[in-house]
């Protein structure tokens, strides 16, 4: 793919070329909100410690990182997202107007980003190489956790933490979103998250020890699992879902095919948010300031204490 370089010097960037190459020769970082502390954590995996901190706009709470070295802060009540990249890390802006911006994903090309805002009650459509929101629409009160699938034509917000309702968005044209149907769950639902394959979509609940997966294209799910206590997050990697209960303190690695549970792992409590990305899947601590790096199989590698209280975490 050709990427003409002044997109990305709208931002601040390298060239794509250059940036791409110089990604796969550095280490992973690990990027930890502190949201009591208003800073970003930087943590080097290899080296297992803290190797800077980026102060940032007050309550940063969600993190998704992106290709190219990018990454998105929501700030929670703040309202206000960050556009973060480099290494040393740095704000690049800070883009304002939002009453509570909540979770991110971004598409693989990196160049756009959408954000669930609670408040506003919709989903807004950020140019990450432009640095400005181009588009706001509305989704109804509450959204907060979306997913958006591999081939980047379905987009699911959940409307609340525990939702009643998931808003499907059809996304094939980018920067133009739009409703096309919504789902009552089982139960009041808190996570979503599309499979790897893109062919299901897993759905935890809010209030119950319960899991619903659904083909994509369904209103139904085909199947309920059993869970942790309430609320639980969900990331994937090959072959697997990781499901965490912050509760319950615990860390579930469940078979993609069937869903059934092939290891259980002790994480400290409050670990909630849950991501992976390469052989490597990270979930922090609001409770103890922890960050967990776990393997592809599910085994605790590391724990570091990394802020008073650690919100969300993404791997660069």
């Amino acid at each position: 793919m050709t990427v003409d370089r002044r997109d990305f010097l709208g931002l601040g960037l390298a060239a794509a070329p250059v940036l791409l190459g110089a990604r796969a020769a550095r280490p992973a970082l690990a990027l930890v909100t502190a949201d009591t502390e208003s800073h970003v954590a930087v943590v080097a995996l290899a080296r297992g410690r803290v190797v800077q901190r980026l102060r940032t706009v007050q309550n940063p709470r969600s993190v998704q990182s992106g290709p190219h070295g990018l990454a998105v802060v929501a700030h929670g009540d703040a309202g206000a997202v960050s556009l973060l990249d480099g290494r040393p890390l740095r704000v690049r802006r800070v883009l304002r107007g939002f009453s509570s911006s909540r979770y991110t994903e971004i598409r693989r090309s990196g160049r756009i980003a959408y954000v669930s805002d609670s408040g506003h009650g919709e989903v807004a459509v950020i140019d990450l190489l432009a640095g400005r929101v181009v588009r706001r629409v509305a989704v109804g009160d509450g959204a907060r956790h979306l997913t958006l699938d591999r081939s980047g034509r379905r987009l699911w917000v959940a409307l609340g933490s525990s939702a009643a309702q998931i808003v499907v968005l059809d996304v094939a044209d980018a920067s133009r979103p739009r409703v096309i149907d919504r789902i009552s769950p089982p139960f009041l639902a808190h996570d979503v998250g599309f499979s790897p394959s893109g062919r299901r979509v897993w759905v935890t609940a809010g209030r119950e020890r319960r899991i619903a997966v659904y083909a994509a294209g369904a209103r139904r799910p085909v199947r309920i699992l059993r869970a942790d206590a309430a609320p639980q997050h969900v990331t994937f990697g090959p072959g697997a879902a990781y499901v965490t209960s912050g509760d319950s303190a615990s860390l579930r690695t469940h078979r993609l095919s069937d869903g059934a549970v092939r290891r259980s792992a002790r994480v400290p409590g409050g670990s909630y948010n849950v991501q992976r990305s390469g052989d490597r899947v990270v979930t922090p601590s609001l409770g103890s300031g922890a960050l967990t790096v776990l393997d592809l199989r599910g085994v605790v590698r590391a724990e570091l204490h990394v802020a008073a209280a650690a919100h969300d975490a993404c791997i660069v």
